[in-house]
């Protein structure tokens, strides 16, 4: 009777959501009218109640099943995600209408669990709502922690982080000695230890990179980040049905946001207890917490929803997030596509040896001479951008995309698979070729103004750190090609498998051989 009691309650349960799933969806956007509106083709293939959660959350990456609907459906089509419909966009054309002519429409972002728990109740404005607060710590982030003049005082930091890494594998080759085996290094290892030690010094300053045990907290930095990015990528029942937040009463869905959330605050918390004991020896740091420090009881004062400590917090936490895994990202695939296209390789080593020669290392100066290599890194965004889904945002009003209704509430996501390689736009588009970014395609650039290549987004909610991101990754593209030869360790092709999460992050090590290019004393250990 008991066993009986239970089905026809669980059969009673599920009823009720079947029906008020559809008109959960319509209460939430204030407006019936739309069910006569001209909507996007909606693909099909959804589930009653979770739509085509389903389709996103299997073993086939989402960025490629999306593409292969695009292919059905066209450069726009929605997608149901619960009660939610998602806006799927694919095309220049389209992206440029919804960065510009809509792009205050659609700066909001949505709210799930993972959000909101791992970034301090959405102090952290990079996943935060749009408005005041948005604009003021985006305000702050441009022309403060990431602005021209930041970056140049900032450049003694990842240079000498890049110096460091020349030194490290320089004494990696030289320890082989006569007769030994040549060992295989791991490039994407090496490249997250570069990426988060860069970071570590420009966010916390000498707090960060000089204190007893620095290596082991970068460490503990690199093993949050990544469960902080890949838990970003998780969408619970609540997020996709939100009549059903009672499931999560008792904190058993958060419960792993929250300990990514505590863990993150906890490694920070730690630079700002140091920060606050040498502050008044500080006034010359030029550290992002420093320079957070020196404005945050003025923020807090006109957003008291958060502390001065909670806006410190948060600020670091975004620019920790924003600039570590995303260089690690950039800096393999380019080294791997390089790998599996010798003759592009070649010619870079031959680019740094007439411009740089074999006497010393390539210095920030030198850069804007290094056109292929230039071109290297915009044609790697474009293939294997840091991003292959452009994070979410959502529409804060009804409006018309593409001559389709798009109501309130949307969710709008960019395929940056799909649309780096529009066959329209890109001849041959499955090819690495960085020359296109000599020749045809000169004039395009990846901040944010050419539509068919966004590997940093577009509109308001564009990365702020473009500047800073672009020049670590040159030059320690830049010095590592002109410091080494590098062959892969077998004679097969670099795997070029990207993994589930918010980063593309390629799923297997990358191993390769290096022999020194250059003289032994032009390896030196930074001074700094």
């Amino acid at each position: 009777m008991g066993l009986l009691t239970w089905q026809l309650a669980s059969l009673l349960a599920l009823l009720v959501i079947l029906l008020i799933t559809p008109f959960y969806s319509l209460i939430r956007t204030g407006n019936y009218r739309i069910l006569t509106k001209n909507l996007p083709p909606q693909a099909a293939g959804g589930w009653p109640i979770i739509g085509h959660l389903r389709l996103l959350s299997g073993r086939e990456l989402p960025h490629i099943i999306l593409s292969d609907m695009a292919d059905k459906y066209g450069p726009i089509f929605s997608i149901r995600l619960g009660v939610h419909s998602a806006l799927i966009v694919s095309s220049r054309e389209i992206a440029k209408e919804c960065f510009t002519t809509n792009d205050m429409i659609f700066s909001d972002r949505p709210k799930t669990l993972a959000t909101q728990h791992m970034s301090n109740d959405f102090a952290m404005f990079g996943l935060g709502k749009y408005g005041p607060y948005w604009r003021e710590l985006r305000k702050i982030s441009v022309q403060k922690l990431l602005s021209n003049r930041k970056i140049e005082t900032l450049g003694p930091s990842y240079v000498a982080e890049i110096r460091a890494l020349m030194r490290s594998l320089y004494n990696s080759c030289a320890g082989n000695g006569e007769g030994k085996a040549p060992s295989p290094l791991d490039m994407r290892k090496l490249f997250r230890e570069l990426s988060v030690n860069v970071m570590v010094r420009v966010v916390a300053g000498y707090v960060g990179s000089e204190r007893e045990g620095s290596g082991e907290i970068n460490e503990k930095w690199h093993e949050t980040i990544t469960e902080f990015l890949r838990a970003m990528g998780v969408l619970t029942v609540p997020d996709v049905l939100p009549y059903l937040k009672w499931l999560d009463w008792f904190g058993g869905i958060s419960k792993a946001f929250k300990k990514t959330g505590r863990d993150i605050d906890s490694l920070v918390q730690g630079w700002l207890d140091e920060h606050k004991k040498l502050r008044t020896t500080s006034e010359g740091d030029e550290s992002f917490m420093a320079e957070m420090m020196r404005v945050a009881d003025r923020i807090a004062g006109e957003f008291p929803d958060y502390d001065a400590d909670t806006i410190i917090k948060a600020t670091c936490q975004t620019m920790m997030l924003g600039g570590s895994d995303t260089t690690t990202v950039t800096l393999t695939w380019a080294l791997c596509l390089l790998l599996n296209n010798q003759h592009t390789l070649k010619r870079a080593q031959e680019e740094l040896d007439k411009h740089i020669g074999k006497e010393r290392l390539v210095n920030e100066s030198d850069f804007e001479n290094l056109v292929y290599i230039q071109a290297i890194i915009k044609e790697t965004l474009r293939l294997q951008p840091a991003t292959l889904l452009l994070p979410p945002r959502e529409s804060m009003e009804d409006c018309i995309v593409a001559s389709y209704h798009i109501p309130a509430g949307t969710r709008l996501m960019v395929n940056l698979w799909k649309l780096h390689r529009d066959p329209r736009i890109w001849t041959n588009p499955l090819e690495f070729r960085p020359e296109r970014f000599l020749l045809e395609h000169k004039e395009i650039d990846v901040r944010g103004k050419h539509f068919e290549l966004l590997p940093f987004g577009g509109g308001r909610r564009i990365c702020p750190g473009i500047s800073f991101g672009l020049r670590v990754t040159g030059l320690a593209l830049a010095n590592f090609l002109h410091g080494f030869e590098i062959e892969k360790f077998s004679d097969e092709a670099v795997d070029m498998t990207g993994s589930f999460g918010t980063t593309n992050v390629k799923v297997t090590p990358l191993e390769v051989l290096l022999k020194p290019r250059l003289s032994s004393n032009l390896y030196p250990y930074p001074s700094i």
